[in-house]
């Protein structure tokens, strides 16, 4: 058995970065310029002050419990989806499972008809601030706007790092009918990932998000270029450690009993070179504790979703996050 120290050192060498769809995570104002209607004490879902406190303590539950095995802070940061904006963001930083972490937050307001969009919240203890900013993904014309991507550049423990916080369009009207949007949503952060390789081959690059495409589809294999294999990735090149989960039948997110693997985060070559180990790729997990899956019903086995239909379900979110682990050298 390891130590007491050894371990503890182990943690302290550890650092964590996930991804979670907080799914809806609205407040409870209704926005005339925004169909958020449904979210609302008057609305469907009677959502009222006291389903938001509960939809808050149950999302901080999870944040809180993320990474908190393998590292003494627990996450670096964690990029979002599904949010309506930065207040809710403070309010869920504020709960007291949170609080003590200090944790700050990023979000724009994008174009979205519903209003949900995607952030970045930040231990600032252990991830400095320099730039934010949002990127428009292009849409036909005629086509509904969909969320833009959040390009973050900070410095991780002293290493610069550019993480871009995705939702890319649903296949609502089919998978095959909807993929070409996705692959140009993917295109938005690649773009900007090629310059920056142009630079520096060994740049530290993150892209993260409920992409709505699994780790075999092509706006992931072809449009980023993400490969399976640590040993494939060229320098320059990104990593995506969930195609194996995804291949032995694990997923984040359920529909029609068929597990999809959404919710990715993928890595640039920087973190695996053997010749740069600032931030050297350790792990990857999908988050899925006992507490945060369906126990009855026909969601059974399900992630445990916050509604049934219009129903309050005191649930988390129909998605479970994931976390990548570094280890810092």
């Amino acid at each position: 058995m390891l130590s007491v120290g050894i371990v503890k050192a182990q943690k302290d060498k550890t650092i964590a970065i996930g991804f979670y769809n907080l799914e809806n995570f609205y407040d409870t104002i209704e926005d005339p310029n925004k169909q958020d209607d449904e979210f609302t004490p008057n609305g469907a879902n009677a959502y009222t002050p006291d389903v938001f406190l509960k939809k808050i303590d149950n999302l901080a539950t999870v944040l809180s419990s993320m990474a908190s095995d393998k590292t003494e802070d627990g996450l670096a940061m964690v990029g979002v989806a599904e949010v309506e904006n930065g207040d809710v963001l403070d309010a869920l930083c504020k709960h007291p499972k949170l609080k003590g972490k200090g944790w700050k937050n990023i979000i724009f307001e994008g174009p979205d008809e519903r209003s949900i969009d995607c952030g970045l919240l930040y231990n600032p203890k252990l991830f400095k601030l320099m730039n934010a900013q949002s990127l428009t993904v292009p849409v036909d014309e005629g086509d509904r706007p969909t969320r833009d991507v959040l390009y973050v550049i900070g410095k991780l423990k002293g290493q610069e790092v550019h993480v871009f916080v995705n939702h890319w369009p649903s296949r609502r009207g089919g998978e095959a009918a909807t993929r070409k949007k996705r692959e140009v949503a993917a295109s938005v952060s690649k773009a900007v990932i090629d310059t920056l390789m142009a630079k520096n081959p060994k740049a530290y690059a993150i892209v993260m998000g409920d992409l709505n495409d699994d780790p075999n589809n092509k706006s992931i294999t072809q449009v980023l270029g993400a490969v399976r294999k640590e040993k494939d990735v060229k320098v320059a090149g990104l990593f995506n450690p969930w195609a194996d989960f995804y291949m032995k039948g694990l997923g984040t997110t359920a529909y029609q009993d068929a597990w999809g693997l959404f919710d990715q985060i993928i890595i640039s070559y920087g973190f695996l070179s053997k010749a740069r180990t600032a931030l050297r790729y350790k792990e990857a997990e999908v988050f899925n504790k006992g507490f945060m899956v369906e126990k009855f019903g026909q969601y059974k086995g399900y992630p445990k979703r916050s509604y049934v239909g219009s129903v309050w379900n005191d649930g988390y979110s129909d998605h479970f996050p994931t976390i990548v682990y570094f280890r810092q050298n």
